[in-house]
């Protein structure tokens, strides 16, 4: 499986953190592809009860990047010390957990669109609910960040279509959804790069008027790629990042996924001590690895077998979701460029379902974790979105027990 879907499965989220008694190291699943492993992260359990709390996967985006990013930067249960020693994370959202390598030795598995990884994802599920019965009747919620904007909908619409086949034995608790800084919406999120850009003082008003041409021509070639697919896609993909690499390049160096940064390495953040912890040889024999399996943070095959996929709409399947039940959350940090809270705020905002209006024109209100305001949050039926102060693109990172608390409560179905 190519590592774009590599995914923490866990039992969770923890809310008391207690100190760790164990670390449950599983080599993944087998989905009998070609050659092929599915890295899977399992939990040996939640901080509270076991039984009873929700099975939450988390997915990082990219595409092709780990999960294991994820695991070890912002939301697992440990962090790594610049010695390699694992330290551990008070606001986790999982108790003791392994890690995952995916892999495949045939290119036919590398997977060209959302669509194609959601048949791998539900084949997946399956597998880990065969394996672990137990958590097979919890509730179950998706949640993740950037390109698993277009993930997380696509793989919530193929476990909702599949618990409708009356003839299906595993039925899948799917209770909710959470994206975090996501690319959804493509048409409406690339043209809020220059909105942000302007409003964040990155650009000037010149330069902005000089990316409206540009601008008409990405949004009208995403269209192109809803109506004709392959070509018009890769066309749209093209012109409509150029768009973005424009902005950061007027921007000067900064890191596009928090502004208030500067960029320091190809992924604009210094993940190096995941890349040494994961290949020493005594943790991939712990996780079931070969040796000549090489973990790198984001697979460039990957990236390169999907670009056909970038200016896809992942919002047309969520009305139906929300409909049946299901709810969702999305949020955004103040600060990421790449994924910005505008864009979110927009394509939510002007996404068709039966709630549409009421929530256009409900109040924001501040969401406040120990007295203080870490962000806003606006809200109607089941469809929540909140702009989280003081974050960029990685919330969990950024602001780990607001980020704990707020999926908390969302799951808990408290007020925010």
């Amino acid at each position: 499986m190519g590592s774009c879907l590599d995914s923490n499965v866990r039992p969770g989220p923890g809310l008391d953190p207690k100190p760790c008694s164990s670390l449950d190291l599983n080599p993944g699943l087998d989905l009998g592809r070609s050659g092929s492993g599915f890295g899977s992260n399992i939990g040996s359990g939640s901080r509270n009860n076991r039984s009873n709390d929700p099975v939450v996967v988390w997915l990082t985006g990219g595409p092709g990047c780990s999960g294991s990013l994820a695991l070890f930067y912002e939301n697992g249960p440990f962090h790594i010390a610049n010695n390699l020693s694992l330290v551990w994370n008070d606001y986790g959202w999982d108790k003791p957990i392994g890690t995952g390598f995916s892999y495949t030795s045939s290119k036919q598995d590398i997977r060209k669109s959302t669509q194609a990884a959601s048949v791998d994802f539900y084949d997946f599920l399956l597998a880990f609910f065969r394996k672990h019965p137990q958590y097979k009747n919890n509730d179950f919620y998706i949640t993740g960040e950037s390109y698993a904007g277009h993930y997380i909908p696509a793989f919530a619409l193929r476990i909702h279509q599949a618990n409708k086949n009356k003839r299906r034995i595993t039925k899948i608790n799917l209770k909710g959804l959470a994206i975090g800084n996501g690319m959804t919406n493509p048409e409406i999120q690339y043209k809020a790069y220059a909105d942000f850009a302007l409003d964040m003082k990155l650009i000037n008003q010149t330069y902005y008027v000089r990316l409206s041409k540009s601008l008409s021509r990405c949004q009208k070639l995403i269209k192109f790629c809803g109506q004709n697919g392959s070509l018009s896609c890769l066309l749209a993909y093209r012109c409509c990042n150029g768009i973005f690499n424009s902005v950061v390049h007027v921007a000067g160096d900064i890191n596009y996924y928090d502004i208030r940064k500067r960029c320091e390495g190809p992924l604009c953040y210094d993940f190096s001590n995941v890349e040494k912890f994961l290949n020493q040889k005594f943790v991939k024999t712990a996780l079931g690895v070969g040796d000549h399996i090489e973990f790198v943070p984001c697979s460039s095959v990957v990236y390169q077998a999907m670009a056909r996929d970038f200016m896809k709409n992942f919002t047309t399947g969520i009305p139906s979701l929300l409909d049946h039940g299901i709810k969702l959350l999305v949020y955004a940090g103040e600060y990421d460029l790449i994924c910005n809270w505008l864009g979110n705020s927009r394509w939510v905002t002007a996404m068709k379902w039966s709630g549409q209006k009421k929530f256009e024109l409900a109040s924001s209100v501040p969401f406040v974790v120990d007295s203080v305001k870490k962000g806003l949050i606006k809200r109607h039926g089941l469809l929540t979105f909140i702009k989280v102060y003081n974050a960029g693109h990685m919330v969990p990172m950024d602001q780990p027990k607001a980020s704990l608390e707020m999926l908390r409560r969302w799951i808990k179905g408290e007020s925010l």
